[in-house]
């Protein structure tokens, strides 16, 4: 297999869209990042690509309300997604951000891969297993990120991550489990090079076709 090493840091604000009708061409490949509003979504996109103001971060769980596209170069893209669970807005706002999640999941066919971002201290809730099975049962690859790892002592992240590692066995699907921590710089390079060989695989597969 072809490998490939993106470097992140140019990764540069494409467009942002309320639903899959305002996205550019379903065209090349997209990652897309997911999680609950409060699992630090927003921050890790701007510690992997090291930039403090790529994604929107706020104290207020729920400010992605768009589906944010970022290109980290020509036919690569990483795509922020409405968080989903807890966010402190009308309900009306939060069906419609979850309408625009689902078709996004469902329809775009440049999707290639799901990170999808749990505090350590809260993993696999509902929604998170739900996230799980929907890319499991569309033959998507996940990286599961644990984030603010910093907040936990060495141990009882080590803990926590085999306790995941061992309670998605069931999924069967093809899904990593990372540490991550934007804070102290736990699991970025973990987090590049799973991008990195999902983009690979992915031009490789394009190649061939062609």
């Amino acid at each position: 297999m072809n490998t490939i090493k993106l470097n992140y840091h140019k990764t540069h604000f494409l467009t942002s869209a309320p639903d899959i009708r305002h996205l550019p061409e379903d065209t090349g490949i997209e990652i897309a990042f997911a999680g609950r509003s409060n699992a630090g979504k927003s921050t890790a996109l701007n510690a992997l690509t090291n930039q403090k103001s790529l994604a929107r971060t706020s104290k207020t769980p729920g400010r992605t309300q768009l589906i944010n596209l970022f290109e980290v170069e020509p036919n690569c893209k990483l795509v922020d997604l409405p968080g989903y669970g807890y966010a402190a807005v009308p309900e009306q706002m939060k069906l419609q951000w979850q309408k625009a999640l689902g078709e996004y999941l469902q329809v775009r066919e440049c999707l290639r891969g799901v990170v999808i971002l749990m505090d350590i201290r809260h993993p696999l809730k509902d929604l998170d297993q739900q996230m799980i099975e929907w890319a499991v049962s569309s033959k998507l690859p996940v990286l599961l990120l644990l984030t603010k790892a910093d907040k936990l002592s060495q141990s009882a992240r080590s803990k926590t991550v085999k306790m995941v590692r061992e309670a998605i066995l069931p999924f069967q699907g093809d899904i990593q489990v990372e540490a991550y921590s934007a804070q102290n710089k736990i699991g970025i390079d973990k987090l590049s090079a799973k991008l990195d060989s999902w983009f690979a695989e992915n031009f490789t597969a394009q190649s061939e076709e062609n």
